[in-house]
């Protein structure tokens, strides 16, 4: 939100430095983001004086230009080329001199320098007002007034204004805040505490005056609980017309851009006191009458900029006898607005249901300066006065009579909220003791009545404006920021409380897999939760007994579904990196998937693991090798191990999204699922090379874990022994197999089983192949014999012979 220093000043009498003030603001809550610096003319017409022409006369090497002798008040005149149709002898015109600044309509700055035209010098330039930003036109130089003294600054001349804008971030519950006077408003509190007392300087209304009663405007509000107040008054013969110079500049400090007397009014009144008012011309309102209603679904409405949009049956509407002219408190209507024939208007000020219009604004994707006030509730008590205030404003700038009395319906008046603040609360949250003359002078500064005091704490009554105000906690929250927080004192202190957890608790197994993927070398991404509802059709699993969560307001059809599956979301970021040239990827994610089943909502914790790429980037000692699925197995069996999850049933995946892959199963439930992504699916997102990817289902994980003990034992004191079998086997034998029958033959001594060497080839007999297995051996309680090695690998060669048809090669 853009805060005008000059126009802050206007309501609060300060000649503070623009940086105090902002660290003052900051302090009460009203986070000064930075200050701005604006010139009504950017650069202040610096280095532009007035300038006498003494002689004008024809370029000998150009038809269209002239070449003036100008005196520029230094006491020696100055040579000037210049190409205006308009230019003569004796005028009085603004000369920018050597090493002037200059500015483009597009802000873009040139300086002024000695040159050569077609072989005459010239020493400055007589200025065009577009070339000053004094205007926009460029049909010829700018001739000034004769009485004006040569070399006087033009800064001097004309209504130039410098500021400084304060850009504050505002928090959605400062709604108070949201205009110069709200800003006026805190700042005065805040003065208070420092001893400083001023006055709030508020626009007087009291000169208000209907003219006379020619154009009357009935009003009928049909939805009371939307429209809880709603006034409007009726102005006649008016001109419209630009907007004065002061007022242009006060909306163009705050990033407003001018558009006529009747438009910037409103807008000047909305961020004067944070009231948004409409004017409509009167002309185009059937039968004289406004009916503030919601029309039935489906009805079409043509808004200001164009578009034509459908409403819905709870859009509040501002309407004639028959159409709608305005989506209330969000959007006017393209047939209703002021342009340069109205003469009269009728000019509305009220308040709308928050929720009414937060929901609107959002199902049109419209969000406006009135819908950002209204959806976070404005004062219902400045409705009129503001009302009466534009009125004011409009005659005095366009002319005209105000022509109807004021309408102002407001069947319920809202009573201010009442709540008690007991003294022992205020000194708990805030930690110290703050005297209770110090809490009224705090609560009389911002408004808030002691309606009565006890021994305990005060019955309080909150002003209608602090809309955020409506709990014990929230008055003592107003008390601490005008109070201070730096003045609040750092307690000796220490204190911290220490959380009991459990080792399977969800945060601490996701921080240890976390942890342990980052140290080998993964990185972890988070996507959107929102998704490309197209992606569904690539999922063909079988899964169809359950649909898609679809938004209700999506931001764009691209994102108007919550993903079902964790693939998609990681191959878009797999996508972004590949294409910007980092095509080695090891990537993580904890994130959730959502699904519905009827009425039904399902959420999914997952882990997904994305690898693409080499496996390790090429150097001179080792050429980069790629990404494989038995790089994947490697680390889904790591985590799988780390989480002490064993004994795990490993099964062939057929699935749409894998060309193969595996997963792994204790009892019933599937925990991973991994593989190579098929290449049609890799085709949508644009990518031309290997993606194999992980689908840990993690809340299955934690629920496994939660049954699992957890099992140590101590480590053997006495050495391992290695021994190896090479075994030539039938090429339709799996290493499960060999890896099987050695547990299930020597379940005590046997601690590992490893495969180092694979052979098919030359030298074998058809149909069979040679694996290398390696053996570790190790008894607990003592040292292997070579007696107890030989009977065990005996057994494991019968074993082998007799289940495989294996031979020792």
């Amino acid at each position: 939100m853009k805060i005008s220093y000059n126009w802050l000043k206007q309501f609060i009498h300060i000649d503070w430095e623009s940086q105090k003030t902002a660290q003052l603001l900051t302090d009460l809550g009203l986070e000064v983001e930075g200050v701005e610096k604006f010139e009504s003319v950017k650069g202040g017409l610096k280095g532009v004086i007035v300038g006498h022409v003494l002689s004008c006369e024809k370029h000998t090497n150009a038809d269209k230009l002239n070449v003036t002798l100008v005196d520029i008040g230094t006491g020696t005149p100055v040579q000037i080329v210049c190409g205006a149709p308009n230019v003569a002898k004796g005028q009085k015109v603004p000369v920018a001199t050597i090493g002037t600044t200059l500015y483009t309509a597009e802000g873009e700055a040139w300086t002024i320098k000695k040159g050569k035209i077609r072989g005459e010098e010239s020493h400055g330039m007589i200025c065009a007002e577009d070339e000053l930003g004094l205007g926009t036109s460029h049909a010829g130089i700018m001739v000034l007034n004769n009485d004006l003294k040569v070399g006087t600054p033009c800064s001097d001349i004309f209504e130039i204004e410098e500021d400084e804008v304060f850009e504050i971030g505002l928090t959605p519950n400062r709604a108070d805040a949201m205009s110069h006077f709200g800003v006026a408003r805190d700042l005065k509190a805040g003065l208070k505490q420092k001893e400083i007392s001023k006055e709030l300087i508020t626009p007087s209304t009291s000169h208000f005056n209907i003219n006379d009663r020619s154009l009357k405007i009935d009003v009928d509000v049909k939805e009371g609980s939307l429209a809880p107040r709603y006034c409007g008054v009726t102005l006649s013969n008016l001109i419209v017309q630009p907007s004065p110079t002061w007022l242009k500049n006060r909306l163009k400090a705050i990033g407003i851009t001018p558009k006529n007397n009747i438009v910037d009014a409103t807008n000047y009144v909305l961020h004067e006191l944070g009231q948004p008012l409409h004017a409509f011309d009167a002309a185009k309102i059937k039968g004289n009458k406004i009916i503030v209603q919601t029309l039935a679904k489906g009805t079409k409405f043509m808004t200001l900029d164009g578009i034509e949009r459908t409403l819905h049956e709870d859009d509040l509407m501002i309407c004639d006898i028959e159409k709608p002219l305005c989506l209330a408190g969000v959007f006017g209507g393209l047939g209703s607005g002021v342009t340069d024939e109205t003469t009269s208007i009728f000019l509305e000020s009220a308040y709308f249901n928050p929720i009414s219009i937060r929901k609107s604004a959002k199902r049109h994707g419209l969000n406006t300066d009135a819908s950002f006030r209204f959806e976070r509730g404005i004062d219902i008590e400045n409705v009129e006065y503001s009302l009466r205030r534009a009125a004011l404003l409009i005659k005095e700038i366009a002319g005209g009579n105000i022509t109807s009395d004021v309408v102002d319906l407001y069947p319920q008046k809202k009573k201010n909220f009442e709540v008690f603040l007991a003294f022992e609360k205020i000194n708990k949250l805030i930690g110290q003791e703050i005297p209770q003359d110090t809490i009224k002078s705090i609560l009389a500064s911002l408004d808030i009545k002691v309606k009565n005091v006890t021994e305990t704490g005060m019955g309080l009554e909150v002003p209608s404006y602090r809309v955020d105000v409506q709990r014990q906690v929230d008055v003592i929250e107003e008390i601490l920021r005008v109070y201070g927080y730096n003045n609040v004192a750092f307690s000796e202190k220490l204190n911290a409380s220490v959380a009991t957890t459990t080792p399977t608790e969800d945060h601490t197994i996701q921080k240890t897999i976390g942890n342990l993927l980052a140290s080998k070398g993964y990185y972890e991404i988070l996507t959107n939760s929102l998704t490309n509802p197209e992606y569904d059709k690539l999922l063909q699993n079988g899964d169809n007994e359950y649909q898609s969560v679809t938004v209700l307001n999506p931001l764009s059809g691209d994102l108007s579904v919550l993903r079902r599956a964790s693939l998609f979301s990681t191959l878009e970021t797999a996508s972004y990196n590949i294409n910007r040239k980092r095509a080695n990827l090891k990537l993580f994610e904890f994130g959730k998937t959502y699904k519905s089943k009827g009425d039904k909502r399902i959420e999914d914790k997952y882990l997904s693991i994305v690898l693409s790429g080499n496996s390790a980037p090429d150097s001179w000692t080792n050429k980069g090798t790629s990404t494989n699925f038995f790089k994947l197995k490697s680390i889904v069996t790591t985590i799988l191990a780390r989480l002490g999850l064993e004994d795990l049933k490993s099964e062939p995946v057929v699935s749409s999204i894998f060309s193969e892959g595996l997963s792994f199963c204790f009892q019933k439930n599937t925990l991973v699922s991994f593989g190579v992504v098929k290449k049609s699916i890799l085709k949508t997102f644009d990518i031309k090379q290997d993606v194999l990817y992980a689908d840990f289902n993690w809340d299955t994980i934690l629920k496994q874990l939660k049954n699992s003990p957890i099992l140590f034992k101590e480590i053997s004191k006495y050495p391992e022994v290695k021994r190896d079998f090479a075994l030539l086997l039938d090429q339709k034998s799996t290493y499960k197999e060999i890896y099987d029958i050695a547990y299930s033959t020597e379940r005590k001594f046997l601690k590992d089983l490893t495969l180092f060497d694979v052979y098919e080839g030359q030298n074998l007999p058809e149909g069979k192949k040679s694996y290398a297995v390696s053996f570790t051996l190790q008894d607990d309680n003592s040292t292997l014999t070579e007696k107890q090695i030989d009977k065990i690998m005996s057994k494991l060669q019968a074993a082998y012979e007799r289940d495989l048809n294996a031979v020792l090669r």
